[in-house]
């Protein structure tokens, strides 16, 4: 890869391992990146830790969503979902277990989220056809889409207690579906909240979360904090620019956009800490809880280092495609 795509690069997606030890990361290029975290964060570390220790082109067009089961890694480019073993990519052999393609009308469209369903063994899919797909992981087949967006899916998000999927678009819409019947249960159209509304920033809804009986959603409206029993909007968070991913942390919100930093904000809807990052704009952040040594928050954007954060106040090293 020539200095000119370098320049250019993006990363869209993150993933770690199960195992916590590995993080996968995509591109605009549509390249996966697998990085050691123990190389990374030995005290011997060089700059050669902080490269991949396998970099292998997974799409044609970019890696809009990573995810991690129990032991594949998923990947999602334009049109199709490809599946990976963990223990193949850590050994360096690099060749899908699958790749499946929804059925869409005509044109492929981008997949932009995709998110796990334990409590059916389900992938549910979103992206630019305005349609989520549901994949039996089991049989490996696309059991159902759910119709009900007039535009692009955003993102997604699940709440199996409840049997909830939960989707953000273009339409402005959030969406709840009963996983069980594909029914749209309720609608709400975020940018009709005065309190959330930004018209300058359009109504779009660009990142979603959810944690027991509360949701993060935002994108062209604020970054808003939701409680679900009574669909009202109870925090309000003053962030400039489109957020393009939110997490619930401890008793903080972490969430990144447009702009070259990580807000910390509390649940009253106060920015606590706006953390500086290396890239000028930022796409995807990323909490590793599956391994107590390997601890750490990685966020990604418009370069093609990711920023690794061992304390969550500032950056400790990035490692780079």
């Amino acid at each position: 890869m020539g200095p000119v795509e370098l320049l250019h690069m993006s990363v869209f997606s993150q993933s770690f391992s199960p195992c916590g030890r590995f993080l996968a990361a995509g591109n605009n290029y549509g390249e996966i990146a697998v990085f050691s975290l123990s190389a990374a964060l030995s005290p011997d570390a060089t700059a050669l830790s902080q490269k991949p220790v396998l970099t292998f082109t997974a799409h044609e067009g970019p890696v809009f969503s990573l995810l991690s089961t129990d032991c594949h890694l998923l990947s999602a480019g334009n049109g199709e979902i490809s599946c990976w073993s963990w223990s193949d990519l850590t050994k360096k052999n690099v060749k899908p277990l699958w790749t499946k393609r929804p059925n869409f009308n005509l044109e492929i469209p981008e997949i932009n989220a995709m998110v796990l369903n334990t409590r059916d063994n389900s992938l549910v899919v979103g992206g630019g056809d305005n349609n989520i797909h549901i994949l039996d992981l089991e049989h490996g087949i696309f059991k159902a889409v759910l119709q009900g967006h007039s535009d692009y899916v955003h993102c997604l998000s699940v709440r199996e207690r409840e049997a909830e999927i939960l989707s953000g678009g273009e339409d402005g819409a959030v969406r709840m579906w009963d996983s069980r019947t594909g029914q749209s249960v309720h609608c709400v159209e975020i940018y009709k909240y005065e309190s959330c509304a930004r018209p300058q920033y359009g109504k779009w809804i660009s990142c979603l979360t959810t944690d027991s009986d509360w949701m993060l959603c935002g994108g062209g409206p604020s970054l808003s904090l939701w409680h679900l029993r009574s669909l009202s909007p109870t925090s309000i968070f003053p962030l400039t620019g489109c957020q393009r991913q939110t997490s619930f942390y401890q008793d903080m919100i972490l969430a990144v956009g447009e702009g070259p930093s990580v807000a910390h904000c509390l649940l009253g809807g106060e920015v606590k800490a706006q953390i500086p990052c290396t890239p000028q704009s930022l796409n995807t952040l990323q909490l590793n809880t599956n391994s107590a040594e390997h601890r750490m928050l990685t966020v990604g954007g418009s370069s093609n280092h990711i920023d690794v954060f061992t304390n969550l106040s500032y950056r400790a090293f990035s490692l780079s495609f």
